[in-house]
């Protein structure tokens, strides 16, 4: 997963109220935590839900994708067999080429189509104007006046956060910055204000804290496909015995992915984990 889509992620859910308005008019009351029926090893980004139970599919997207409509219906059916409900589905593109990829998809009978929104038109000043640092810091992949300016507002609102919210939020800033080669902006601003962190400065240290970060979120991913796949084990065979909690203990991420594509074909439990070392 591309480091973008981590941090933009992080950020529409903290929540980043005004982007979500200035995309959908919607508000999430809640966002869902969910793994699609298998077709393919389908993964949607995000999947939220309103007070009124519609469902909103936000997906993210740096790239020209020709097959994307092709994607987003199955995404669509995948999360109306798993909750009998089709969501809204807004597709937010952030790269540097025009966007181009098609929203429809007809023949046979079928019509489909999705929201494609190129982050780039929405209204970066109303982003900065919000009292969310979420969406102050995603106006830098919107259209703004000033990148400068804009670069030190979003920079003096972090300094104003508490000690580990700050450096979350600027090392966000500075991911995405990068999809708008705003780096040396950000970092400049950065320098100013009390917020930057000493142990970037040092070249040696720094090498060694990008490992740590590199090494948290291999961490976290491992932990997160673990807990999905215990989740689909529970569904198919019932709640986990203690030997099967042994087994799974330690396991590989790429295991892990390869455990949750054969669950909904294996035999038995002891099928499953069978080649997982006792």
């Amino acid at each position: 997963m591309h480091e973008y889509d981590v941090a933009l992620k992080v950020l529409l859910q903290s929540p980043a109220r005004s982007t979500l308005s200035e995309l959908t008019g919607m508000v999430i009351a809640k966002w869902l935590d969910v793994e699609l029926p298998k077709v393919q090893n389908l993964r949607l980004d995000l999947l939220g839900e309103t007070v009124d139970r519609e469902l909103l599919h936000l997906e993210l997207q740096s790239t020209n994708n020709s097959a994307m409509a092709l994607r987003m219906a199955e995404y669509c059916l995948g999360v109306y067999r798993l909750l009998g409900r089709f969501p809204r589905q807004v597709l937010l593109y952030v790269g540097e080429a025009p966007l181009r990829m098609p929203t429809v998809l007809r023949g046979g009978g079928l019509d489909f189509s999705y929201e494609a929104v190129d982050l780039r038109n929405l209204d970066g000043e109303a982003l900065l104007e919000s009292e969310e640092v979420s969406d102050n810091v995603i106006a830098i992949l919107a259209h703004l006046r000033d990148h400068q300016e804009a670069v030190r507002r979003i920079v003096g609102r972090i300094a104003r956060l508490e000690p580990a919210a700050r450096e979350s939020a600027i090392e966000q800033l500075f991911i995405l910055a990068g999809l708008r080669r705003l780096e040396e902006i950000v970092e400049r601003e950065a320098r100013k204000m009390p917020i930057y962190i000493d142990i970037l400065e040092n070249k040696v240290l720094g090498r060694e804290f990008k490992k740590g970060l590199q090494e948290g979120r291999q961490e976290g991913r491992q932990e997160g496909e673990l807990a999905i796949l215990r989740r689909q084990i529970e569904k198919r065979f019932g709640s986990l015995p203690s030997w099967a909690e042994q087994r799974l203990a330690g396991t590989s991420t790429e295991q892990l992915e390869e455990l949750a594509t054969r669950v909904l074909d294996a035999a038995s439990l002891e099928d499953l984990l069978g080649s997982l070392s006792a």
